[in-house]
């Protein structure tokens, strides 16, 4: 039995290692990779959605390579921590709105970081200036504009750059 539980936990963390970097691997393809069922592998992924472990299937996009003009940018935000709730509560309230794509509890300076994107430098502005600073609990926010990305999610979105040292030799 507990032979059994720790090779499920090994399928489990090999699919998730494989399909976090191609959410697209099917059943088959994760089967074939893992050395495992399909029905193996198809209960493991359902289990784990059921458990939130697999929240969703995103797709990386490279916006500079569209016609979509898009700005990121992260929002450096100190709160006043909730009384019972900590910094849950107000994380949250912040988490519930479009713009929002993520939101991290930090150690430092700050209290939470705040990613959005938006189509332009104004579009962010109006955001924090009218929804994320006049919040009750938030203190102050500094806004950092994402100028170029060169890699997002462990996937690198630019070519090769080519080393331009001069080698040395003795």
């Amino acid at each position: 039995m507990m032979q059994e539980k720790n090779n499920r936990a090994e399928l489990k963390e090999a699919i998730l290692k494989a399909i976090d970097k191609n959410s697209k691997l099917t059943a088959k393809d994760l089967s074939l990779m893992l050395g495992a069922t399909e029905e193996e592998v198809a209960a493991a992924v359902a289990e784990m959605e059921a458990d939130s472990v697999i929240c969703g299937y995103p797709t990386l996009i490279n916006w500079d390579k569209t016609g979509n003009e898009r700005v990121t940018a992260l929002i450096e935000v100190k709160v006043t921590p909730q009384r019972g709730q900590g910094f849950d509560r107000i994380a949250e309230r912040i988490y519930k709105f479009d713009e929002v794509e993520s939101v991290y509890l930090m150690s430092g300076g700050f209290d939470l970081t705040v990613i959005i994107d938006g189509r332009s430098m104004r579009e962010v502005a109006n955001f924090v200036s009218s929804k994320l600073a006049p919040m009750e609990a938030v203190l102050s926010t500094a806004t950092h504009f994402v100028l170029k990305k060169y890699k997002e999610h462990g996937i690198p979105l630019v070519g090769e750059i080519e080393d331009e040292r001069m080698m040395i030799t003795p």
